[in-house]
């Protein structure tokens, strides 16, 4: 599945110091970005916003921004905690609210007018947060209190602080020469112009390519996918949306639709038209090779990974390698299950098994191996029940409760609710947007409109928070059937959600976590999505209620190491061939992009030809148009931790257990305060185990007996076998 935590813009508009803070907006009343907002729960003023407020929203935020930090440099006192590190961190409120906003809706209500907006706004964006974290004035009053943190009197969340924000100044350019410092930022105001054109044409292809069908081309599609796709009168219209492509890949007999619709999906902005992004590609892979070396690491690969849980790219690389040829050997055996049943189906001498035959075969293995199917499951996941089947959980676990309110909507289809914690007291919002339509951009993510926080008095800043989707549209009925797939979507994006919510730091630059720990507090609660307590209280068939049987649990559960080897090829593939792109440390003239990525996975790792990487690089926007550039590892390395902090509720008896999710909670409510591997040890109490990954993607082998093992198994089987004579 697709998942971004933040949206790109958001990535790219707070890559510096984190100076950013959450209070509302002053007051302006020219501008409803520039007012304070008297909005029910300070939600933003959808209903006032138009496109035209950006730009000179922007405009008067970053003059406001840079009269603070004029301020703090005016300051002729010696440096110090207070009157430098926390009016830093304080300052650029305005500018953080509208920035927060604007990303959000680029991804999610994105048009002409935005797009013009946002390759005009971005290179400025850019080179504004590059002007501070390059001024050689600040980083000294920076620096003063760095050298004397430990002997000033600060606890150990300021001491934190003050490191976080030296660490990122330096990586931000604040050491290099004053020539230097101008081709860095030369560097990031294109890469930024460049990460819009990316996205803008990865929008524009998918939303290009519609396979329009007659009603004798879909006779043997599930009545629910018809109706999804139906478009008129004896018209049907499939996309390149997951919610649409998938469901016809799976079900289509029709093997050369099948391959019309997959290849225009892997070849998107591969076409050599005006959406190609090869070109982007290249000149990112060029600027950020010299972004790198410019700081003094080796590749950009080496730039990001420094700063994570992992530490450096060998590391991440020993975890990769060594689950994917795992992988690809189980994908091999699951090949071999689908080729029998294409044999039968297929006689030709010249016919062989490709990628867009695998969702179609594999549904069948499914069925025949395990009696099950998504149209016998899909009737008991309405959307709205799902919904509730997080409620459920996140009650059952933290006590929280979620009321519908009536707030501004930035869409008809948004809606909104009141989180309130386990003592009734307010905790945030959080808005849904769960379909597919023109202007948003794929897979689904969880971001903010206003972060959590705290003001300058102290008082906390509750987040107002959105999940955005493209799931599965209603049917004519007006329900939405969602897939198990869906399901876990939603459920994971709402444990980014809970993220927000639980946030309690007392400044914004502890807020954020290291980038392979973001996944954790999303992917565990994909571990409760099907457990059968909680399935009883959500998975309720739409038409009578009725309550999903023991029986179809059981074949769930059954099948839940279906498929693992594809998903977790694919998976691993894309986090390789984007830590191999980023380990590049020299760029050639005439990249060949798809050359490199062809030879990465198939020549040199053995990947079999029935499976493409989840994502091709020329609409991987995950690391071209977001924050996880040489970071697609993340989810791989979360689900380590995910899977072993799931193990601390079985190990209680009780998956739900309150104790543990009190804990949990700490650990997510914490932030930046320490790093996370120390976090995460003080919760589980151990280091993470890579043994409940391996056993949830059916990947776990047995270890073989030592010889004093086998020997003590032995005598101990003597020994019972006597006692059952006696």
């Amino acid at each position: 599945m697709e998942m971004k935590r933040i949206v790109v813009l958001l990535s790219l508009i707070m890559v510096t110091l984190n100076i950013t803070s959450c209070s509302s907006p002053v007051a302006d009343t020219s501008n409803p970005l520039l007012t304070e907002w008297d909005t029910p729960f300070g939600v933003p003023p959808f209903d006032r916003i138009e496109s035209k407020h950006y730009e000179p929203a922007f405009e008067e935020a970053m003059k406001r921004h840079n009269s603070e930090i004029e301020a703090i440099l005016a300051n002729t006192e010696e440096p110090t905690f207070e009157n430098t590190i926390l009016e830093l961190d304080r300052s650029g409120e305005l500018l953080a609210t509208i920035s927060e906003v604007f990303g959000m809706m680029c991804a999610a209500m994105n048009d002409e007018d935005m797009t013009k907006i946002q390759e005009k706004v971005m290179p400025l964006l850019s080179a504004h947060y590059d002007a501070i974290s390059m001024n050689e004035a600040l980083f000294q009053r920076i620096k003063v209190v760095y050298d004397k943190r430990n002997s000033s009197g600060l606890n150990a969340e300021q001491i934190r602080l003050v490191e976080k924000m030296f660490d990122s100044a330096k990586r931000q350019g604040a050491l290099l020469d004053a020539d230097k410092k101008q081709r860095l930022m030369e560097i990031n105001e294109e890469l930024s112009l460049l990460t819009v054109r990316f996205d803008n044409n990865l929008l524009a292809e998918t939303n290009d390519f519609k396979l329009e069908l007659s009603t004798s081309e879909v006779n043997d599609l599930p009545k629910a996918v018809r109706e999804a796709a139906k478009s008129g009168e004896n018209k049907y219209v499939f996309t390149l949306h997951k919610p649409s492509l998938l469901p016809f890949l799976t079900h289509s007999r029709n093997r050369e639709l099948r391959e019309q619709i997959y290849k225009a999906y892997l070849n998107r902005c591969n076409n050599y038209n005006d959406h190609d992004n090869k070109a982007i590609i290249a000149d990112m892979v060029r600027l950020r090779i010299e972004k790198a070396q410019l700081l003094g690491y080796k590749n950009y690969a080496d730039y990001v990974v420094s700063e994570q849980m992992a530490g450096s790219p060998k590391a991440v690389y020993a975890l990769l390698e060594d689950i994917f040829a795992q992988a690809v050997e189980k994908a091999k055996e699951e090949l071999a299950e689908m080729e029998v049943m294409f044999k039968r189906d297929h006689h030709g001498e010249n016919d062989k098994f490709e990628s867009w035959d695998w969702w179609y075969y594999a549904e069948k293995v499914r069925k025949q191996k395990y009696n099950l199917n998504e149209e016998m499951i899909s009737p008991y996941f309405a959307l709205d029940n799902v919904r509730q089947g997080v409620f459920n959980l996140a009650n059952r676990l933290y006590g929280l409760t979620f009321r519908p309110v009536v707030v501004p909507q930035y869409h008809k289809e948004s809606s909104a609710y009141e989180v309130m914690d386990g003592d009734g007291s307010h905790l945030g919002v959080l808005y849904f947007d769960f379909h597919p339509r023109a202007s948003k951009s794929q897979g689904a993510w969880c971001g903010y409109f206003r972060r959590p926080g705290y003001d300058r008095e102290g008082n906390r800043i509750h987040p107002v928070a959105s999940i955005v989707c493209n799931f599965t549209r209603p049917n004519d009925n007006g329900v939405a059937l969602l897939t198990i797939d869906e399901v876990s979507t939603l459920f994971h994006e709402f444990g980014h959600a809970l993220h927000f919510l639980f946030s309690d730091v007392p400044y914004n630059g502890l807020l954020d976590v290291e980038g392979d720990f973001v996944e954790l507090p999303s992917q565990i609660m994909e571990n409760w999505a099907f457990e059968e307590e909680l399935l009883k209280t959500y998975a309720l068939h739409h038409r009578n209620n009725t309550t999903i049987s023991k029986n179809l649990i059981e074949k769930i559960h059954n099948s839940a190491q279906f498929n693992q080897g594809f998903a977790t090829t694919e998976l691993l593939a894309a986090a390789l061939i984007d830590l191999d792109i980023h380990s590049l440390t020299k760029f050639e003239e005439g990249f060949d992009v798809m050359g490199f990525e062809k030879s990465a996975l198939y020549t040199k790792r053995g990947m079999i030809a029935e499976i493409e990487p989840r994502y091709r690089l020329p609409y991987f926007a995950h690391i071209f148009a977001g924050g996880y550039s040489s970071g697609y590892y993340f989810y791989t390395w979360a689900e380590v931790l995910d899977k072993d902090a799931f193990a601390a509720f079985v190990e209680t008896g009780d998956v739900f257990d309150r104790r543990t999710a009190q804990a949990l909670r700490k650990l997510l409510s914490s932030g930046g305060k320490r790093d996370g591997m120390t976090l995460y040890r003080e919760f589980r109490g151990a280091e993470p185990s890579r043994t409940p990954l391996l056993k949830a993607r059916g990947l776990w082998v047995e270890p073989e007996p030592t010889p004093e093992e086998a020997e003590a198994a032995m005598a101990e089987a003597a020994l019972n076998e006597q006692s059952k004579l006696n």
